[in-house]
């Protein structure tokens, strides 16, 4: 599973655009599409639905959503917590 799939996957829920998604991720729509379509192949459901107007998430997309942010959130937790922790124990400081 790739993290970076769940992160555009995170920002096309919260755009309801695969453009604007694209923008947010700083990469093209083509590749942000991409990663999308792989993410729900390796899942086995569709997360979205689109048409050219709107995308909304699909039943199986509301479903996965929030174990899907989740991972989000814990990743970026986990980027942001790591290098503060690790500080404490290089110089014997406070752990938080």
């Amino acid at each position: 599973m790739n993290l970076r799939h769940i992160e555009f996957v995170v920002a096309v829920a919260a755009e309801r655009s695969f453009s604007r998604a694209a923008e947010r991720c700083h990469v093209t729509q083509p590749a942000l599409s991409n990663g999308v379509s792989l993410l729900e192949t390796e899942l086995g459901g569709q997360l979205f639905v689109r048409t050219t107007r709107k995308v909304d998430l699909s039943p199986f997309g509301e479903r996965m959503l929030p174990m899907i942010e989740g991972l989000y959130r814990s990743h970026q937790e986990l980027k942001t917590g790591a290098p503060a922790f690790y500080e404490c124990f290089l110089y014997s400081g406070p752990c938080p």
